[in-house]
């Protein structure tokens, strides 16, 4: 497997300077990753062999398989849940027309989008990302300079935290635009989640909304007896019919079954992202209720005073009362970024700054 993860493994590298938070990471790379990962695996013969095998009389068997690939294979739904070897062969598999009854045909299109697909969410996924790293464009790497370090040179250390200093004090009340467009992309995290639902839903026949719920369901009864829905949404077996002209000119038509071992991973796959995708929109939202909660003043000076715990309460408070949201959200930025003991002396000089006092070095 490690030729397969090899090449993305650096989609979960760890950035020398954050920009974001852990709930904007499990977007853009653990979630990416696992679409990624997922849409590579899904074209690995090695692993899974060939997608589709169809089995058919006086019809050579490569043929057969690239046509009902391309032409999509059917199942009966009304039947998945029939007794396999005695009603059918095979969950959902029948003539359409049985016994003077009119079986109603699923046609299953997708397994052919399935990598395609995968890859294109992936892809939604880093939008929010890519249009944070955009507009942020490297405001906080330039202003960190090289504090994240323990280890800097008194003289460059002392010289950096004032040009900070000076830059926070000039600039003040002049952020809220870019946290704005921060909170903006949180946000789109959040709609892009739940929208992925919504699409993967359309793609896979309406049944994914319900697909968790329904295999959790059927793993609480009694083996034999239940029925499983992922033979509705993933069948391994399905039927393909062939037509061709025979020696008189006729048209004879040729019925083969068609084994679909892909379908046991894509199975396994959209039970995980069932799963996956509800936890990060849940996270997510939690995560919008943070941000709303960002909007109160004593809620900021809370955060900002866990984040610069080595610093005085009281240098904090004066500088959170002269910040609004956009200069507090830079501020906590460069707390996640700079070295805690190095932030400390930063606030202490700020809160100086604004007091019309000038710092003792």
């Amino acid at each position: 497997m490690y030729d397969v993860f090899g090449s993305i493994r650096g989609l979960l590298k760890i950035d020398s300077v954050s920009i974001d938070n852990n709930i904007f990471r499990m977007h853009y790379k653990a979630t990416m990753f696992v679409l990624v990962a997922f849409s590579i695996l899904v074209t690995q013969k090695q692993y899974f062999g060939d997608p589709i095998d169809c089995i058919v009389d006086k019809i050579p068997a490569n043929l057969m398989d690239t046509y009902c690939w391309i032409h999509s294979t059917y199942t009966i739904p009304s039947l998945v849940g029939a007794k396999i070897g005695v009603e059918v062969p095979h969950p959902g598999i029948a003539n359409p027309k049985s016994n003077e009854e009119e079986y109603e045909v699923k046609y299953h299109k997708y397994y052919q989008w399935v990598t395609l697909f995968l890859y294109l969410q992936a892809i939604m996924f880093y939008i929010p990302r890519y249009l944070w790293k955009v507009w942020e464009a490297g405001k906080v790497k330039m202003l960190v300079m090289q504090l994240n370090s323990p280890i800097v040179d008194d003289d460059a250390k002392r010289e950096r935290k004032k040009m900070l200093v000076n830059y926070f004090n000039v600039n003040m009340h002049n952020h809220n635009f870019y946290a704005y467009r921060f909170f903006f992309c949180e946000l789109l995290n959040f709609a892009n989640v739940v929208g992925q639902i919504y699409f993967t839903d359309r793609f896979l026949g309406y049944e994914f909304t319900t697909y968790g719920t329904r295999v959790v369901q059927m793993s609480q009864q009694e083996f034999g007896t239940r029925s499983d829905p992922m033979d509705a949404v993933f069948p391994k077996v399905t039927k393909c019919t062939f037509h061709k002209y025979g020696s008189s000119g006729s048209i004879e038509t040729h019925d083969g079954l068609c084994v679909l071992p892909l379908n046991i991973f894509n199975e396994k796959i959209y039970i995980f992202l069932w799963f996956w995708f509800i936890i990060v929109a849940i996270i997510s939202g939690i995560g919008l209720l943070y941000r709303l909660a960002t909007f109160l003043a004593p809620f900021r000076q809370i955060l900002l005073r866990t984040r610069s715990r080595l610093a005085s309460q009281e240098d904090v408070e004066a500088v959170s009362r002269k910040c609004q949201i956009g200069d507090w959200f830079l501020l906590y930025q460069l707390a996640k970024n700079m070295d805690p003991l190095i932030y400390r002396e930063f606030i202490t000089e700020l809160a100086l700054k604004f007091q019309g006092k000038e710092p003792i070095n």
